[in-house]
Formats: structure tokens, C-alpha cells, sequence
């Protein structure tokens, strides 16, 4: 089963939808501030024009993966990005990974409205066994968020990615699989406000 590359997934504050050129320009303005890019295994690639349109290409050229938009309902405003990848249908999982969202909305719930939207699609109409996350070692933040939304934590490699400043780092796993999904759904939805 492949997953659509024209998906669009709607909730009350934030539409997920395919990423476009017209995306680029709310993207640089509101998503460079380099605390979104701490704990990347890339340099910032949204300082420049350049690099913002190579950023672009190489995420909406790959098609291994589906890369989106994230788009805030109220304002029409692209106010950050999210991707399937590591797509494998004959083994039924996929990862949710490369999510940033402009620091106005960190704390406000937009984030956990997406998870609840990509991994409902995954588990109820992908039909999903396994759904993974994971975050560089030492990005608590992230690793919190991602324990926040009901995740397993399942270990974290050492020394397995070099950063662009050439320091070695392992990388934290976790999943959701499919017996877990309806809690963890059940949980996502009656706190809807914070991650």
C-alpha cells in the first residue's frame, strides 16, 4: 500500500498538507531561529535562499518519503514541515520524523494535533503495525515531546550519526505499535494542549 502523495490530513488548528514552493517563503521567515536546528545532524538550512531552496528540493524530490507542510488553519500560514519516511508496506511501518515547528507554537498543542494526525493515518487507513520516532540523544526536549505523546522508548544506539561539527551522537528510539494505538489515540485526544 502506498501512501498518497497529494495527502492532506486536517485537524482544528493545523492542516498537513503536501510540501510546495509556496510553502518556502513561511518556512524561512518563521522556522530559521537556530534552536529548531540544536540537535540536527545538518547545519541550519533555512539561513539562506540557497540553501532553503536545497533543503526544498532534496525534501520534496525524495520519493522514499512524503514531506508536508505544516499549515496554522487560523493564519493560512505554513509554520513548519513533517515527513513519513523509512516507508516499508510489507512490513507495515513508517517513521514520523523531520518535524519542526516555529517556536511560537512550541507548548501550544499544534504539535500534538499533527502527531494525532499522521499516526492516524498510519495505523487506520495505512494500516500500520509500527510507527517510529526518534531523536538525537541528547535533544531532551524532543525526546520529552516524544515520550509525551504515548511513545515506547526502545534504546538509543551510541555514537551512530556524526553532526556537521564532527561530534558523535546516538540517537533515541522509540514506537508506537498497533495494539497501543487506540490508548495512546484515547490519550492524545482527551489532552489536547500540551507537546
Amino acid at each position: 500500500m502506498t501512501i498518497p502523495n497529494d495527502l492532506v490530513l486536517e485537524g482544528e488548528r493545523a492542516r498537513i498538507e503536501p510540501l510546495a514552493k509556496r510553502h518556502l517563503s513561511d518556512i524561512v521567515a518563521r522556522c530559521a531561529h537556530p534552536a529548531l536546528w540544536e540537535f540536527t545532524f545538518q547545519p541550519n538550512p533555512l539561513t539562506n535562499e540557497a540553501d532553503a531552496r536545497e533543503w526544498f528540493e532534496k525534501a520534496h524530490g525524495d520519493e522514499s518519503v512524503r514531506s508536508f507542510a505544516i499549515v496554522d488553519r487560523a493564519s493560512g500560514a505554513a509554520i513548519g514541515s513533517t515527513r513519513y519516511l523509512d516507508i516499508v508496506p510489507k512490513d507495515r511501518k513508517l517513521e514520523i520524523g523531520w518535524t519542526f515547528i516555529t517556536r511560537d507554537a512550541w507548548r501550544t498543542g499544534i504539535n500534538r494535533e499533527c502527531k494525532l494526525l499522521l499516526l492516524g493515518y498510519a495505523f487506520d487507513t495505512w494500516d500500520a503495525i509500527r510507527v517510529q520516532l526518534k531523536a538525537d540523544s541528547t535533544n531532551m526536549r524532543s525526546r520529552e515531546a516524544i515520550a509525551k505523546l504515548g511513545a515506547t522508548y526502545e534504546g538509543t544506539p551510541r555514537d551512530c550519526r556524526i553532526r556537521p561539527d564532527g561530534e558523535a551522537r546516538g540517537i533515541s528510539y522509540f514506537s508506537i505499535l498497533a495494539a497501543e494505538w487506540p490508548g495512546v489515540q484515547d490519550a492524545l485526544k482527551r489532552n489536547p494542549t500540551s507537546v
